[in-house]
């Protein structure tokens, strides 16, 4: 009965370390598509803009904010841009 009551803590135990470090890793996943999507989207937006005299300088600034925050981090690029 005493290995029966050690098995199932090491199994919850398993459970929640599981857990616990899988979390981490969806957060970087998810930092790591939202990065990917802004860094995309902002060489496209320069390509589509150059026909129209409007870019914004890849430099690390903007390629933090957009690979940060991505979409609405170039969308944020865009505005103040236009603003300045």
């Amino acid at each position: 009965m005493e290995y029966i009551a050690y098995f199932i803590g090491a199994i919850i135990l398993l459970f929640l370390m599981a857990k616990l470090l899988a979390w981490p890793l969806k957060i970087l996943f998810k930092l790591l598509i939202n990065g990917v999507l802004g860094a995309v989207l902002l060489l496209v937006f320069n390509f589509l803009g150059s026909y129209l005299g409007f870019s914004i300088g890849i430099n690390a600034w903007t390629a933090l904010i957009a690979g940060f925050f991505g979409v609405p981090g170039v969308i944020f690029l865009i505005i103040f841009k236009l603003l300045l």
